[in-house]
């Protein structure tokens, strides 16, 4: 029943931060898509974990953190947020970069996974 609970707690937190993020719309206003694209490594034989690809549209929360996909990892994750916020602020479409974990404990060693991730965002045209 603990798992359940601190599963149900994380959800709703998760909720939370959705709501508090606000929409891509009201943050991002004239974006039309951003579009990430994410391969995701582990310190261990078999590097690349996962590839991902997300698409976030003027609808949908500006959420832009992921946990990290180690289950014993602790306060870990990747938040692309400010990457984002910059991206847009410079009015450039592209941006590649990489980001550490930097959760830790016992059993995960600092810099135990990464992402290298590409963003590419679609604005409005402007009206002449």
């Amino acid at each position: 029943m603990n798992s359940r609970q601190n599963h149900l707690e994380k959800q709703e937190l998760l909720k939370k931060n959705k709501l508090a993020a606000g929409l891509v719309s009201e943050r991002f206003p004239g974006v039309t898509e951003i579009v990430f694209q994410m391969t995701y490594y582990q310190k261990v034989s078999h590097p690349v974990l996962m590839v991902r690809t997300l698409n976030f549209i003027p609808t949908d929360y500006a959420y832009f953190r992921m946990d990290c996909m180690r289950d014993e990892c602790t306060n870990g994750g990747f938040d692309l947020t400010s990457v984002v916020a910059a991206l847009v602020k410079s009015k450039k479409k592209t941006v590649k970069g990489k980001i550490t974990c930097g959760g830790k404990n016992e059993t995960v060693a600092p810099g135990h996974a990464s992402i290298a991730y590409e963003i590419n965002i679609q604005s409005a045209k402007a009206k002449k």
